[in-house]
């Protein structure tokens, strides 16, 4: 039998009321974003704090990610049918619910003590891909374990030991990841005043090194395990960790060693764009880490129409950074993104509530989405284009 039509997202608004009304039950995890963001930050330590909300220097990039949508406006279409309204579509050649992902953070534990597999247990809820980050708290073979059948990505952060890069991409192979994301804009890290304060790098405790601790080529070049020695194990990431060698004419190598789709993120320029599509990219992230690396840098949005017309439609392009709501998302489609990646707001999720609080993040973006679109007058992402917003005048 065919499966079952799937409910709208928007659905789960209907869910809430009702179960305010049969059990006099609200939501545990705040639905304005606003609020959510607060209570996470008073749930959280100090120094985790510091690693969630901080950026780079006086965070004016970071500020002007959310800026840039409110200088958009939607402009609605009215009385267009509505009724099989869907937000499922296809990127890279897979199927998925929804154009949102899990964007990439890594060191989850110091935010909640199940870290990455709350968070894939609540992506595999929702059936939203899952990126996984080379800097999680745990191993990404436990972390697919977790996810089970639900689509999953695997983030690169190159390290300077050519072997150690082909083990990790080859280990995701293997675990069932089905892209792999390079991270191009973090060779170094970014000057974050919030972290310099708390003299705190959770890299230094073991903490966020969990792809490296399970590699076989990480461990054959130490003297003792990681089990007998972190303080070896850890000096040995710092110093594979960081590559500031990589180069355009590095991606024919990974090419070569993958048949994964290679997605760059951290492209912020339309000629980067092009010179990804040149060099066999199949898709890149418009992202300016969260606001994290350069104080000043250009909002993510503000790029993205100029590099969606760059890439000319040969490329999958989604957009990063600056996402809180599913009015937002909407924007990012509007202006040239197939889909976006949902970053702060599930941490704030985990925070609060683990997995459940997670899940309960994604619902409510996703529910927003589908009634944003649908009282836009737009019943699927693919028809949204730029004629759905007008520049907003802002005093």
């Amino acid at each position: 039998m065919p499966d079952p039509p799937q409910q709208p997202f928007g659905d789960h608004s209907r869910e809430i009321f009702a179960r305010g009304m049969l059990a006099d039950e609200t939501p545990t995890i705040p639905v304005d974003w606003r609020r959510l963001e607060a209570a996470a930050e008073e749930a959280m330590e100090d120094r985790a704090s510091a690693y969630v909300y901080g950026g780079a220097g006086s965070e004016d990039t970071m500020r002007d990610n959310l800026e840039a949508f409110r200088r958009w406006r939607i402009a609605p279409r009215v009385l267009r049918e509505m009724t099989g309204r869907s937000l499922a579509g296809t990127l890279l050649g897979a199927e998925l619910p929804a154009p949102v992902l899990l964007a990439p953070i890594g060191v989850q534990q110091v935010i909640h003590p199940d870290g990455e597999l709350a968070t894939a247990r609540a992506a595999a809820a929702v059936g939203l891909p899952m990126i996984v980050s080379t800097a999680s708290s745990t191993s990404m073979e436990d972390i697919a374990e977790v996810a089970g059948g639900s689509p999953r990505w695997y983030q690169l952060y190159w390290p300077n030991q050519p072997e150690l890069a082909a083990s990790l991409v080859e280990r995701a192979e293997r675990a069932g990841y089905s892209a792999i994301v390079v991270t191009v804009d973090n060779f170094a890290p970014g000057w974050k005043p919030r972290d310099l304060e708390q003299a705190y790098l959770p890299f230094l405790e073991g903490i966020g090194i969990a792809q490296y601790l399970s590699d076989p080529v990480f461990r054959a070049a130490l003297e003792k395990t990681p089990e007998e020695d972190m303080g070896a194990a850890v000096g040995h990431f710092l110093g594979v960790f960081t590559n500031p060698a990589l180069s355009w004419d590095d991606l024919a190598w990974l090419r070569e060693r993958t048949d994964l789709p290679i997605v760059l993120k951290g492209i912020l320029h339309p000629d980067d764009a092009r010179e990804a599509r040149e060099r066999g990219a199949d898709g890149v992230v418009v992202s300016n880490h969260g606001g994290r690396q350069i104080d000043g840098a250009i909002a993510s949005l503000d790029a993205l129409p100029a590099i969606a017309e760059a890439a000319g439609g040969d490329l999958a392009i989604l957009l990063d950074s600056g996402i809180r709501t599913g009015a937002d998302t909407f924007k990012a489609l509007a202006l040239g993104a197939d889909a976006v990646l949902l970053g702060r707001p599930y941490l704030w999720g985990l925070a609060l509530g683990g997995a459940d609080g997670v899940e309960a993040v994604l619902r409510y973006t996703l529910a927003e989405l589908d009634l944003t679109m649908a009282l836009s007058g737009y019943a699927t992402p693919g028809e949204i284009d730029a004629s759905a917003l007008a520049r907003a005048e802002l005093g």
